[in-house]
């Protein structure tokens, strides 16, 4: 475990943490008014290997041999000039910070970071972190990377080693599809919509990137169900109907071993190393799609909850009078930022048949196709 120190002063600035996995929603931006959670579980903080924050250049302004060096390879709004590897952590994780009175970037119905680092040593008064709360953004304290040290500390837990694939399915920390978001100014209070997941439409936005290029500009199949409601209608339009299809399958841990025929594989990531599930045999050549491990735990291994409500009495023996899971008012829709922040960043996106996905995405956006 570490704990991140002033690197003015040496002050202790947060709790001690463990490392984990960026979270693919961390940068999302969901809805209007809605007020999103907290990003991080307690106890854990994730980097952000890429420049995230001012000051920003727009497109025009750089090179694209420069882009690609860093790893861009379409046009974007912006590149930001800032520092890499900024460090996100649960707020309640600070420790001996001011908020700056003069850094109120945002402010619709909270912080979003804009105007740089809101947060001060509290022994030194060097700026050393980012709080953000705004509406539609996922609460979280950003600690600046060239103003904070990590330093190991002694902990019980500091030897423990990450869980095995069998013991993260095992536990079963699925991530349910669908939530109610609480929204801000309501005459009577807080209202709650229940909607899709925001980390599902940010998982889906990321996967479907890579299904686009795994597809190499042919149609694609994936399983019924949720799957299929999540993938399917994007699918189907981004895609040409003519050319044979390309079948994605769910393969993983405690899941049978995917077909010799399967072109592409939609794998969890294991949430405290990033490392991405592979199979053994055959299957090891299909072009893996990656999903964050609780929405492809759902996914693999639904939970028990009827679409609408069962006829008759509960079986003898089971009592339970909760209702069935909610379902959203509209549609499945993929997260367009992190299609899009996931699709420039991958090298097949110069293929002009892909750059054409890029030019139409405000359309489809109109069409609420994302």
């Amino acid at each position: 475990m570490f704990v991140f120190v002033c690197a003015g002063c040496g002050a202790r600035l947060t709790a001690p943490l463990s490392q984990v996995v960026l979270p693919v929603h961390a940068h999302q931006k969901y809805g209007n008014g809605l007020q999103l959670p907290v990003l991080m579980e307690p106890g854990t903080f994730a980097v952000d290997p890429e420049p995230w924050g001012p000051p920003w250049r727009r497109w025009e302004e750089i090179d694209p041999e420069e882009a690609a060096a860093r790893g861009v390879y379409a046009p974007v709004h912006a590149l930001s000039d800032g520092a890499p590897g900024a460090i996100v952590i649960a707020p309640g994780d600070t420790r001996g910070t001011l908020l700056i009175p003069e850094k109120r970037g945002g402010y619709c119905c909270g912080l979003d970071g804009a105007d740089g680092p809101n947060m001060a040593c509290e022994a030194c008064g060097l700026p050393v972190a980012s709080r953000i709360d705004d509406c539609s953004l996922w609460q979280a304290v950003w600690l600046s990377p060239n103003a904070v040290w990590r330093l190991p500390v002694d902990h019980a837990d500091a030897d423990a080693v990450p869980l095995s694939w069998a013991e993260l399915t095992a536990e079963g920390k699925g991530t349910p599809p669908f939530e109610p978001i609480a929204g801000w100014g309501a005459r009577r209070g807080v209202d709650h919509w229940w909607l899709w997941s925001p980390q599902w439409e940010a998982a889906a936005g990321r996967a479907l990137a890579h299904l686009l290029v795994a597809s190499e500009g042919r149609p694609v199949t994936v399983p019924d169900g949720l799957a299929g409601e999540v993938f399917r209608r994007a699918l189907d339009a981004l895609l040409p109907a003519g050319p044979p299809a390309r079948r994605a399958v769910l393969a993983g841990p405690g899941r049978p071993a995917p077909d010799a025929d399967a072109d592409i594989l939609l794998v969890p990531v294991h949430p405290q190393t990033g490392e991405t599930w592979t199979p053994a045999g055959p299957a090891a050549s299909a072009h893996p799609v990656p999903l964050p491990f609780g929405v492809w735990l759902w996914l693999a291994f639904p939970e028990p909850y009827p679409p609408v409500p069962a006829s008759g009495g509960m079986p003898e023996g089971v009592l339970r009078d909760d209702p069935p899971m909610r379902r959203p008012f509209r549609p499945f829709r993929a997260d367009p930022g992190t299609f899009h922040h996931t699709l420039v960043r991958l090298p097949a996106v110069r293929s002009p048949w892909l750059r054409e996905v890029l030019d139409r995405l405000t359309r489809d956006l109109r069409a609420r196709l994302f």
